[in-house]
C-alpha cells in the first residue's frame, strides 16, 4: 500500500504505515458552462469558436503529421472542425486569374513566389468564398517542400495567408517526431488566434507503482520511472526537463528527482529517513515543498534544491496534518490540505508558512473532505476533489472571490491536474467503469479519454515541454 498525490488518502495511509484510476460531450449533470466568450486574436459570440478545415492532400508522405496536427488543433477546443465530403465534390482551388485582374492577395508571413509543393501557389489561387460557404474562419494546408514541412494557415474571412510555418520533422518513427509534429500545431493555433497550444505536452501518471507518461492526444504511452520499487505521486518541474516522485519502501517515502532527457535520478538530500511524500516544485524550480508524515504527524516542508540543502518546516500539526502543497504561479503562496477543522480541506500559506488561512469554503457538517489541490498555471483558480455524498467530485476555486463550482457528477472523479492552457484539466474517473484519465475542456464542457486502460491514478500535467525530453529508464 502506498501513498500518492490525493490527500484523503494520504491522511488514511499515513496511521496504516506508521503501525505496521472517443471524445463525447458532457451530459446536462456533468457541465462547466461559462457565461463569457474566449476573445483571444479575434472576437466572437459566447458558445461561438472559429471553423477550421485542414486541405485535403492525397497520397501524402505527411499523413501521419496532418493526422497529428488536425487532432491537436481538435484537442484544443479552440475551433469548430470541419470535416469535408469525399470525392471531387469540392473545387479546392479558383480558377487562374486572368491577365489584368488581380489575384487574391497573400498576407504577411506567406510563402508568395514559392513553388505549389511549399504551399505558396496554392495560396493564391485558394477557392476563400467556397470555404467562407462551408463556415470555415481558417484552412491548414500541410506540404512538403524538399526536406521541410510546410504548413500554411489561410485567413479564410481576410482571404489570404495568415502564416507559413517551416519545419523539419524528424523521421517517422524517430523518438522525437510526435512531439515536433506538437509543436508545429500549437505554432498554427499561435498564429490562427495569438495563444499558445498544449500539443506539445505530456501527462506523468502512476500505474501498477510505476510512473508513465503519455502525450496529451493519447498516444505513446512509455514507463519514465527508473528503479523498480514503488513510485508515487510525480511532479513536473517548471521547465519540463525533470520531475519528483516519491519512492516507498519498508514505510518509508524517499523522494528523486528524474531528468527526462537520459532518466538520471538523484536523491533528495534530507528525505526517505519518514514518509516524504506529494513533492511539489516552486515556480523557479529553486525549491521543493512536500508533506513529511511522522509519529506526530503530518507537515509540510521546504528544501532547497539549488544547493540540495537547509530544510524548512512550514506548518506545526498540533493534532492535525497538512500536506499536498501547490505553489502559486509567483511562488508567493501554497495552497495545501489541512484537517485542522476536521475533515481534510483546503488551506492557503504564503511561501514561508505565515498567514495560514481557509482557502475553499466550506459548511461545517454538510461538506465533505477536500483533497488533492493544485494552483492553475494562470494562477486564477485552484483545482480539487471534494467528496459529494460518499462520491468523489472535482471542483475549481475561484482565486480571486474564493467561490467553488462543481465540474463533474458522474461517476467517481479525482486528483484533478491542468494543463498549460489553464482551461483544460486532466483527471481520473471510473465513469466508464474503470479508473481511467479523463480530460475535460473548462470552456465547453467537452470531455474526453486520455487513457482507457484501467488502473491509472495522480495524473501530473507538464508545462509546454522544450525539445529532446526523451527518457531512457
Amino acid at each position: 500500500m502506498a501513498v500518492g498525490r490525493t490527500g484523503g488518502l494520504a491522511v488514511g495511509m499515513v496511521a496504516v504505515l506508521l503501525t505496521a484510476g472517443p471524445a463525447v460531450r458532457l451530459s446536462a449533470q456533468d457541465t462547466s458552462l461559462i457565461d463569457r466568450g474566449v476573445r483571444i486574436g479575434i472576437i466572437y459570440r459566447p458558445g461561438v469558436r472559429p471553423g477550421f478545415v485542414l486541405l485535403p492532400r492525397r497520397g501524402s508522405s505527411l499523413d501521419s503529421a496532418r493526422a497529428i496536427i488536425a487532432r491537436d488543433l481538435d484537442y484544443s477546443d479552440r475551433f469548430e472542425v470541419i470535416t469535408l465530403p469525399g470525392g471531387d465534390s469540392i473545387r479546392l482551388a479558383t480558377p487562374a486569374p486572368v491577365r489584368g485582374q488581380p489575384a487574391p492577395r497573400t498576407g504577411a508571413g506567406s510563402a508568395a513566389g514559392t513553388n505549389a509543393t511549399g504551399g505558396g501557389a496554392q495560396a493564391a489561387a485558394l477557392n476563400y468564398p467556397l470555404y467562407q460557404a462551408l463556415g470555415a474562419d481558417f484552412a491548414l494546408d500541410v506540404t512538403l517542400a524538399g526536406d521541410t514541412t510546410v504548413a500554411t494557415l489561410h485567413d479564410i474571412v481576410a482571404g489570404g495567408v495568415r502564416r507559413t510555418i517551416r519545419a523539419r520533422l524528424p523521421a517517422l518513427g524517430e523518438s522525437d517526431f510526435r512531439q515536433a509534429t506538437h509543436r508545429v500545431a500549437d505554432q498554427v493555433l499561435q498564429a490562427a488566434l495569438g495563444t499558445p497550444g498544449i500539443g506539445a505536452t505530456r501527462v506523468l501518471f502512476v500505474k501498477d507503482g510505476k510512473v508513465y507518461q503519455i502525450d496529451q492526444d493519447g498516444a505513446e504511452m512509455k514507463l519514465v520511472s527508473a528503479s523498480d520499487r514503488q513510485a508515487m505521486s510525480p511532479a513536473w518541474a517548471s521547465d519540463g526537463r525533470r520531475f519528483a516522485y516519491m519512492e516507498f519502501q519498508a514505510g518509508k517515502g524517499q523522494l528523486f528527482l528524474q531528468e527526462m532527457a537520459g532518466g538520471k535520478r538523484t536523491p533528495v538530500a534530507t528525505t526517505g529517513k519518514a514518509l516524504d511524500f506529494t513533492p511539489a516544485f516552486s515556480p523557479d524550480a529553486q525549491t521543493l515543498a512536500f508533506s513529511r508524515a511522522t509519529e506526530e504527524g503530518t507537515d509540510l516542508y521546504t528544501i532547497n534544491l539549488k544547493d540540495n540543502c537547509c530544510l524548512r518546516r512550514l506548518t506545526v500539526g498540533r493534532f492535525s496534518d497538512n500536506l499536498s502543497p501547490t505553489f502559486s504561479p509567483d511562488g508567493q503562496r501554497i495552497a495545501f490540505v489541512s484537517t485542522r477543522p476536521g475533515l481534510p480541506q483546503i488551506y492557503v500559506m504564503a511561501a514561508d508558512g505565515t498567514d495560514q488561512q481557509l482557502f475553499a469554503p466550506f459548511d461545517y457538517g454538510v461538506t465533505g473532505s477536500s483533497n488533492a489541490p493544485e494552483w492553475s498555471p494562470d494562477g486564477q483558480s485552484v483545482a480539487f476533489h471534494r467528496d459529494v455524498a460518499g462520491t468523489l467530485q472535482v471542483f475549481v476555486l475561484d482565486v480571486r472571490t474564493r467561490t467553488v463550482r462543481q465540474l463533474t457528477s458522474v461517476g467517481r472523479n479525482e486528483d484533478p491536474t491542468w494543463a498549460p492552457d489553464s482551461r483544460h484539466l486532466a483527471f481520473v474517473s471510473d465513469r466508464s467503469g474503470y479508473r481511467q484519465l479523463w480530460i475535460i475542456d473548462l470552456d465547453t464542457g467537452r470531455i474526453r479519454p486520455l487513457l482507457q486502460q484501467s488502473g491509472a491514478r495522480l495524473p501530473a500535467w507538464s508545462p509546454r515541454l522544450p525539445e529532446a525530453t526523451s527518457t531512457t529508464p
